[in-house]
């Protein structure tokens, strides 16, 4: 075993602090990792206040991950000591169901383990996140990662990024087509970026017109303030897709309403409580509300090759790990552009 300095939440009422533990040693088919970035999700911060329940502290949050293998074992074949890697949002699943075969292991269907405050596959150990020094995973979930972009940059792509580019992947979002996106913040600058880059038209739907700006330099077409009546009738039944990133209470049916006949809405926000949809804003206009989760990793490996090929990165706001409470507060705030990312040397 390894001893690893962290950052944990020791209680859901409780700021997160400095905390040691220990990691497994690699195994034969494991990738030891020093971890260089780390992004902040806010997932974290649901996660270390025990919103969603069933957390398990202390608690080290953390799958936005990118860093530098250290050691590799004996069976390893993709990886090697110095290589620049990426860790996701979940670190193992059963292999073997029809999901994980098709390459879908996000949706195993014995449950995949996620990278922090979940089981293991040995149903026992609780794993824990990247907000620490070292991780240990196995080789099939860990990413190549270029060296051609900044590295703090990339680490968001891990979650913001293939949460993003999946659906858009899956539901067929290319050069011609008219997309919406809801809220810019973490998911949704990124969602700008990747339609854009797709050769979509992108509107940006928003309710501060102090967006409007920051959404053009992204690759946004078009702004919508959707707090004005008058502008969301003129985009009334315009949208072949609408990507809702939005993780507060709102109205899909508002929304549901600007698009086009077989026009499909993709849900990859998560509000706390379940919203009300009405059914004849979908039956009337043979419209889809869909959702989708994070990527495999065949495509979480295709989004970070086609990122790099295309100069795409998150737009980050670097911190030291000391500062991982203010970020949380100012996360909540939406006081960043557009995601923070921790700088693991400042664990000391």
């Amino acid at each position: 075993m390894t001893l690893v300095k962290a950052y944990a939440a020791p209680a859901a009422d409780q700021p997160l602090a400095p905390y040691t533990f220990e990691r497994r040693e690699p195994g034969a088919d494991d990738v030891e990792i020093k971890i260089l970035y780390c992004g902040v999700c806010h997932s974290d911060i649901h996660t270390a206040r025990n919103e969603w329940g069933g957390t398990v502290y202390p608690a080290v949050p953390g799958h936005e991950i990118v860093g530098t293998v250290t050691r590799v074992g004996n069976d390893v074949s993709r990886f090697k000591v110095g290589q620049t890697v990426g860790v996701g949002c979940f670190v193992d699943s059963c292999m073997h169901c029809a999901n994980c075969e098709k390459d879908l292991e996000q949706y195993c269907e014995n449950g995949n383990t996620q990278t922090y405050n979940a089981l293991s596959q040995d149903k026992k150990t609780i794993t824990k996140g990247g907000y620490s020094s070292h991780i240990v995973v196995k080789e099939h979930f860990v990413l190549s990662v270029s060296d051609k972009l900044p590295l703090a940059n990339v680490a968001p792509l891990l979650c913001a990024g293939i949460t993003t580019y999946s659906p858009m992947r899956h539901w067929g979002v290319k050069a011609g087509h008219k997309v919406g996106v809801v809220g810019l913040g973490g998911l949704g600058h990124m969602a700008v970026k990747i339609a854009a880059s797709f050769g979509a038209e992108v509107t940006m739907l928003s309710r501060s017109e102090s967006k409007r700006n920051d959404a053009a330099e992204l690759g946004a077409k078009n702004f919508v303030l959707t707090t004005d009546k008058e502008q969301m009738k003129s985009v009334a039944r315009t949208f072949d897709f609408i990507i809702d990133t939005v993780s507060a209470e709102h109205d899909y049916n508002e929304y549901l309403n600007l698009l086009t006949t077989d026009g499909v809405m993709i849900l990859v926000g998560a509000p706390p409580k379940p919203l009300p949809v009405s059914a004849f804003a979908l039956i009337m206009e043979r419209r889809s509300l869909v959702a989708s989760l994070v990527g495999g990793l065949k495509e979480t490996q295709e989004m970070l090759d086609y990122c790099a090929e295309h100069n795409i990165t998150s737009d980050v706001e670097v911190i030291s790990i000391d500062q991982i409470n203010e970020a949380y507060e100012r996360t909540l705030a939406a006081d960043v552009k557009y995601r923070f990312v921790i700088d693991m040397s400042t664990l000391k």
